[in-house]
């Protein structure tokens, strides 16, 4: 059995001849934008289908809202979604960043408001 000290440093090791092969081999730089690329997919795919399981978990829950606090809810996700994806255009003048800054706050408030009323009876 390895000691907590032998790991880190095998760890460490790994991580730093990754590191050189993206730094010094040819080609390095774009295999390593590929592998980010995939392992973006894949969080996004992640993403997805955790959303599709608290989806069918709480079903009862999110149709009991009644028509317009669900429209408030899928239009704030929505909303949320947009914003954080569109945080690098935004961002790129000072009223963007205002506005991002705006929009998730009123999702934050969209989805507490809705959060207080699902609590209620």
């Amino acid at each position: 059995m390895m000691s907590d000290r032998l790991k880190t440093a095998r760890n460490v090791a790994i991580v730093l001849v990754l590191a050189a092969a993206v730094a010094f081999l040819p080609g390095g730089g774009r295999a390593a934008k590929t592998v980010a690329t995939i392992l973006q997919l894949a969080f996004g795919a992640g993403l997805a289908y955790a959303g599709l399981w608290f989806y069918r978990q709480n079903r009862v829950a999110i149709y009991s809202l009644g028509e317009r606090r669900r429209a408030l809810l899928y239009g704030a996700l929505g909303v949320g979604v947009l914003t954080i994806s569109a945080k690098a255009r935004m961002w790129g003048a000072t009223f963007g960043r205002v506005s991002w800054v705006v929009l998730l706050a009123l999702v934050g408030y969209t989805l507490f408001a809705l959060y207080r009323y699902s609590r209620t009876y």
